[in-house]
């Protein structure tokens, strides 16, 4: 697993695996240093665009906080060097008793964001999940996207059917609580949002943005509307009424494969425009220009993000985008909101196309507060409840791969004691942060530039269909290991194999069943071969590089297994297969988003379920909110461009200039309470309190508050000693854990209401 460190300067090329936009870069080496990093100029997608993220890799690569080496809690609480032999010994002992009871839910398992962008959390993690058996797993998409999964995959059929804006194309773009020019996209894989948005307008477009904040989005937009947080709902919905009230509904070709349309006006009677202008804040005839302008328009897309899914009535704001997308014509449509066609491993486009089993949620509940179960995971929501709740499936031991819930989720300051109570607690991480010190085992994983890339979640969601890999940039540290391999130790372990199981007969065994699956599904180039034979064919890879060969041949793209990788494959001209990547080391480009209905569809009835019947039920609490604004404060987040969630504050270049973890607050509220740019204010809601810098700016609607999401790393066992220095503070300690969306568990992050004070 170790190399000798190559002394020569070279330039390599890889995908940053940093945020959603999936950019390429060019990077310069000497020896294993990098000396520079630059956008890659012949990159198929990203054509030399870079962000501050991706310039920064470099210094994530050679943070001297990032760990080298397994660290295990000693008898004295301290947390020490060890082996990896001694560190997974460690592991053993300390579950196999508590696995050996008999109830696989007493281990539950929290994922990170990070784990999306790796290979290894892709498809082998899964295989991890799977050997634990327990039903207490969670991860940072509930307290993120997981609306727009539920709504999506009521909707279409599955959780990553999701309509992307063909901004290349449009000639109006909504977007509602985004700011793509900060988050570089997100559930939209879009490097340089800003060049295409520009190039947009210079055509004639219009973008259009509707958020409680003016973001860097906002500032470039055309039009901004200020709206009260947690009312994007309350503003779709009397934006379609509209559309349906005058008569500008032109759905087309949409009509006949969709359930629901019918019913759709009198569902949303309740919301025509004067009704939910004094709750969104936004005047009715603003309101009803903004829909006759995007019904109107020759194509037009709905994007709505974050903000529209991490409050109460996320669910219902992520359906009713698709709504309006459905109803004015645009979904499925050249410059609409579209369904990109992925390469590899996308659920809508393997197997029979056109009907599937569609999805079912809510196949088991958390044990205390009876929250149902999506897609695999419970709400992170009930964490706290979980550990802390005695009887039989009670968490007594945790896992976390790449997370940080101590800083990520509500109510941290309870969750941090809960987890402090747990009987063991094994964190796979490269820094010591605020959630691995409390952990009794640590693993490291390989630098981005040590291991092979390509992303298989993003690109089912990229505003272009296009394909890159990247192999190891260099060769292993001394004593490092793949962290897939680190993944396939502890399936060992817990499925019984002990600390020294044969993770090459894992890996086999798990690469056999993905062949299997392939062998089973109609349409596959394999279908109805022998798994054995198709590993066979696959050569000698190992890992998930070995899976990832598999997925690409067997793809829409794929050049199957009767001809080699440079021949014509399945007759569509293009034979990818994972060596054709590796032959073009700067993507291939499948072109634009092309119309893919019905045959993207996997609901049950082969058709766009329009009202699902639990979303519809849901309308009559929105319904029941349409009063107005009310006196309190509410507290959103905010996202910056130099920062993503809670893992890159370590990283100088990210965090030099001014200080980013501020309240921003209006003119009018600061005179009102008494404050002034650079006091302290004390802000506090019914979960506890912060201390934090002021920030007055007009850039933020009345009413409203914000403070940047993954701060707070000032604790005293944490090891990232550029974090600390810039430590700001932790939103989460003021996010209420009893405050979610009913439909999907997803957390409230935006729109808590807080109470603000000066500090003297």
């Amino acid at each position: 697993m170790s190399a000798s460190a190559p002394s020569d300067a070279q330039t390599v090329y890889r995908t940053c695996p940093l945020c959603e936009a999936t950019c390429g870069l060019e990077i310069e080496l000497e020896g294993r240093e990098v000396v520079k990093v630059r956008g890659d100029a012949e990159d198929v997608f990203s054509a030399g665009f870079i962000c501050p993220k991706g310039a920064s890799l470099g210094e994530l690569h050679s943070d001297p906080d990032r760990l080298d080496t397994p660290l295990v809690r000693n008898e004295a609480g301290e947390l020490v060097e060890a082996s990896w032999d001694e560190a997974f010994a460690a592991i053993d002992a300390g579950l196999a008793p508590i696995l050996a009871e008999g109830d696989r839910d007493a281990l539950g398992t929290y994922l990170g964001n990070p784990n999306a962008h790796t290979l290894d959390g892709a498809i082998h993690l899964r295989a991890l999940l799977k050997g634990i058996g327990s039903r207490n797993v969670f991860s940072a998409s509930s307290v993120d996207q997981l609306p727009k999964q539920v709504a999506v995959g009521l909707m279409f059929g599955a959780g990553l059917s999701v309509p992307i804006p063909d901004i290349d194309n449009t000639d109006y773009l909504l977007v509602l609580g985004a700011n793509p020019l900060a988050s570089n996209g997100s559930l939209m894989t879009v490097p340089d949002f800003r060049g295409r948005a520009r190039k947009m307008q210079e055509r004639g477009g219009k973008l259009v943005v509707i958020d409680p904040r003016l973001s860097r989005t906002a500032e470039l937009a055309d039009e901004h509307q200020f709206i009260r947080p947690a009312r994007d709902a309350h503003f779709l919905a009397g934006l379609a009424h509209t559309i349906l009230a005058e008569g500008l509904e032109q759905p087309g070709r949409l009509a006949e494969i969709c359930n629901g349309l019918e019913g759709l006006a009198e569902l949303l009677a309740p919301f025509d425009a004067d009704s939910v202008a004094e709750a969104c804040c936004i005047e009715a005839d603003a309101i009803r220009r903004i829909a006759r302008e995007l019904a109107t328009a020759p194509s037009a897309a709905v994007y709505g993000r974050i903000g529209t899914t991490t409050q109460e009535f996320g669910t219902l704001a992520s359906w009713l985008v698709d709504v309006l997308n459905v109803i004015t014509g645009n979904l499925d449509h050249p410059g609409g909101a579209m369904f990109p066609l992925a390469a590899a491993g996308q659920p809508n486009a393997t197997g029979a196309s056109g009907q599937g089993r569609g999805v079912k949620m809510g196949r088991w509940q958390s044990r205390v507060r009876g929250l149902s179960e999506a897609f695999g995971e419970l709400p992170v929501a009930t964490l706290a409840d979980e550990i802390e709740g005695e009887g039989e499936g009670q968490i007594r031991a945790l896992l976390t791969v790449a997370g940080n819930p101590v800083v990520s989720t509500p109510n941290s300051g309870r969750l941090r004691a809960a987890i402090e109570s747990l009987e063991f607690m094994v964190s796979i991480d490269c820094y010591v942060n605020e959630t691995t010190s409390l952990a009794d085992v640590i693993l490291p994983v390989p630098s981005p530039l040590e291991r092979a890339h390509y992303d298989l979640a993003f690109y089912q969601l990229s505003v272009r269909n296009i394909a890159n890999y990247t192999p190891p940039s260099l060769p292993m540290r001394e004593g490092m290991r793949e962290e897939w391999e680190t993944m396939l130790r502890l399936l060992g372990i817990v499925t019984g194999q002990g600390p020294d199981a044969d993770t090459a007969a894992i890996d086999d065994f798990i690469a056999l069943e993905a062949a299997r699956r392939e062998t089973v599904t109609e349409g596959s180039p394999v279908h109805g071969l022998e798994p054995p034979d198709v590993l066979t064919a696959l050569g000698e890879r190992r890992g998930p590089e070995r899976i990832l060969d598999l997925l690409l041949r067997c793809g829409p793209y794929g050049a199957g297994f009767d001809a080699p990788a440079e021949a014509t494959g399945r007759g569509n001209g293009n034979a990818l297969s994972l060596q054709r990547l590796l032959e073009n080391p700067h993507g291939i480009d499948f072109g634009p988003m092309r119309p893919r209905l019905p045959e993207v569809l996997r609901t049950p009835s082969g058709k766009i379920e329009l009202s699902p019947e639990s979303i519809i039920a849901d309308l009559e609490r929105l319904a029941g909110s349409l009063e107005g604004a009310g006196e309190q404060l509410v507290l959103i987040g905010r996202r910056h461009l130099r920062s993503n969630n809670s893992w890159l504050h370590n990283l100088p270049h990210l965090v030099r200039g001014p200080d980013r973890c501020t309240m921003q607050i209006s003119p009018t509220d600061a005179e009102r309470i008494g404050l002034s740019d650079g006091d302290s204010a004390r802000v506090s809601s019914r979960a506890g309190a912060v201390e934090i810098p002021v920030e007055v700016t007009p850039k933020i609607m009345s009413g409203v508050v914000s403070i940047p999401h993954g701060w707070g790393h000032d604790g005293a066992d944490n090891r990232m000693d550029v974090a600390a220095v810039h430590h700001g503070v932790n939103s989460n300690l003021l996010a209420d854990e009893s405050l979610i969306d009913p439909l999907s568990g997803n957390a409230v992050l935006n729109g808590i209401p807080v109470e603000v004070s000066a500090i003297a």
